[in-house]
């Protein structure tokens, strides 16, 4: 059973900086994309950023050149690093984890940890 753990949320002032990581536990195959979303009260979860095994990395229009996301392939984990926070970045980040495997797509969610942008 493919287990997703997030850490390092939690709560920072407004151009503060925060890393979140996930650790992907159990059979996962090598060839993947990991990432994260997040999802702010009232509103539909969305892509903040995802990684290939690869390296190819895909950030949304509002947190480039402020988060940065990367990964440890051998520890299975992904970091985010949020830099410039805006109080408009509070959200549930969520980590995704999606491969293909026989033609079967499967993907993996995290709990999800709260970040809180606030002065």
């Amino acid at each position: 059973q493919v287990q997703l753990v997030e850490s390092g949320g939690g709560l920072v002032q407004p151009g503060g900086s925060l890393r979140l990581s996930c650790a992907a536990s159990g059979s996962i195959f090598s060839i993947n994309v990991m990432g994260w979303y997040r999802q702010a009260p009232g509103k539909e979860r969305e892509l903040v950023t995802t990684m290939t095994s690869g390296g190819t990395t895909e950030y949304a229009d509002s947190v480039k050149g402020r988060f940065t996301i990367s990964r440890d392939n051998a520890k299975r984990t992904v970091y985010l690093q949020m830099n410039s926070l805006k109080p408009e970045d509070t959200a549930v980040y969520y980590c995704n984890l999606r491969y293909t495997v026989l033609s079967r797509n499967l993907e993996y969610w995290g709990q999800g940890t709260l970040v809180t942008v606030s002065s």
